[in-house]
C-alpha cells in the first residue's frame, strides 16, 4: 500500500497515524521529494475523475494566476497543472494495487476499507 501526500500536511499525518495505530503496513510518497508522473495522475483520473482530487481550496490553488486557474477545464490540463504544483493535489491519497483506495483521512471511511479486508 502506497500513501501519496507531504510530509507537513495535517491530514497525511492523521493517516499516516491511523495506519501505523492499527498495524497497517505502508510506503509513504512524498510528492514534495518525488514528485509525480503524468500517467499515475491518469491513472487516478480513470478511477475516481480528476475533480476529485485537484484540490481547488488549497493555499495553492489560490495562489495560481487566474489565467492559469481558468485554463484547468479538462483533465490534460488538470494533470498538467498538478505535475507542476504537486500541493494541488488532495491529500492523502491511498493506493494498493494500483487501485485507489481512500482520498482524504476520515476516520470512519478508513475502519470500513482497512478493518473490512477490502483493503
Amino acid at each position: 500500500m502506497i500513501v501519496y501526500g507531504i510530509k507537513s500536511c495535517d491530514s497525511v499525518k492523521k493517516a499516516t497515524s491511523w495506519l501505523t495505530k492499527h498495524k497497517i503496513p505502508f510506503i509513504f510518497h512524498d510528492y514534495k521529494a518525488t514528485g509525480i508522473t503524468t500517467a499515475k495522475l491518469k491513472s487516478w483520473s480513470q478511477q475516481i475523475g480528476w475533480e476529485s482530487f485537484l484540490n481547488k481550496k488549497s493555499t495553492t490553488w489560490r495562489g495560481l494566476d487566474a489565467k492559469i486557474q481558468s485554463t484547468v477545464t479538462n483533465e490534460k490540463a488538470a494533470i498538467q497543472v498538478m505535475v507542476e504544483n504537486t500541493s494541488l493535489i488532495k491529500r492523502p491519497l491511498i493506493e494498493q494495487d494500483e487501485k485507489v483506495l481512500a482520498l482524504g483521512f476520515n476516520e470512519q471511511e478508513y475502519e470500513r476499507i482497512f478493518k473490512s479486508g477490502k483493503a
